[in-house]
């Protein structure tokens, strides 16, 4: 809260200790990137599918126990166009990839991407297979990263309470999705006899013609 706002607001709501202080910045007082980014943090949409093991977690966080809906964030969507979080949770294969841009790029902005678990993160125990990318930040922007192979369930709560406190900080001036231009579209990565990223194509291609032996 800025001091020109805690100058207008009463006395009786500064001094009184029954008052939270997140009710003190009543609508009346508080800026609009402050209201803007309350309603959005506490209305979460995530998107529906889990690759491994690490969405039994993610299963068991939305169940009664846990109860993900103190945060708002329980309505789980089976379609990306009405989803705008992405939880990466379990192993990413290089055939899945392809999949996960696809759908990463169907999701309207603002969109989320949490890696939950190891694998998601950084390869986990099969990050030397041959089949298996080491994180997925390597193809998608990824906002909060989730240690531990699986992460319990308080480990994605937390998580969430860190995307909170991520979107708190945005500010309509200067938010990606509000700017004047075209979204800017990761192209899908193609598999063939490996997967191939296609952002580097031209890097690929000097790299290649480098490697060929002179005639």
């Amino acid at each position: 809260m800025t001091e020109l706002n805690r100058a207008n607001m009463p006395e009786e709501l500064q001094n009184d200790p029954r008052v939270p202080p997140d009710l003190r910045n009543n609508v009346f007082i508080t800026t609009l990137d402050k209201l803007y980014n309350w309603g959005r943090k506490r209305s979460m949409w995530p998107m529906l599918f889990g690759l491994a093991c690490c969405a039994i977690e993610m299963i068991a966080t939305a169940a009664s126990r846990h109860d993900l809906a103190r945060f708002g964030w329980e309505l789980m969507r089976a379609s990306p166009r009405q989803a705008d979080l992405m939880i990466v949770s379990g192993t990413v294969t290089k055939k899945m990839v392809p999949q996960i841009v696809r759908l990463y790029n169907q999701m309207p902005e603002p969109r989320y991407v949490i890696a939950m678990g190891a694998c998601a993160t950084a390869g986990g125990p099969f990050k030397e297979g041959y089949n298996v990318v080491s994180g997925i930040d390597k193809f998608i922007p990824v906002d909060v990263y989730i240690t531990g192979c699986p992460p319990r369930p308080e480990a994605l709560l937390h998580s969430f309470i860190k995307l909170q406190e991520k979107i708190d900080k945005q500010s309509l001036r200067n938010v990606p999705w509000y700017r004047k231009g075209e979204d800017d579209v990761i192209p899908i990565p193609v598999l063939g006899p490996d997967l191939v990223d296609m952002r580097r194509a031209e890097e690929i291609k000097a790299a290649a013609a480098q490697a060929e032996p002179a005639a």
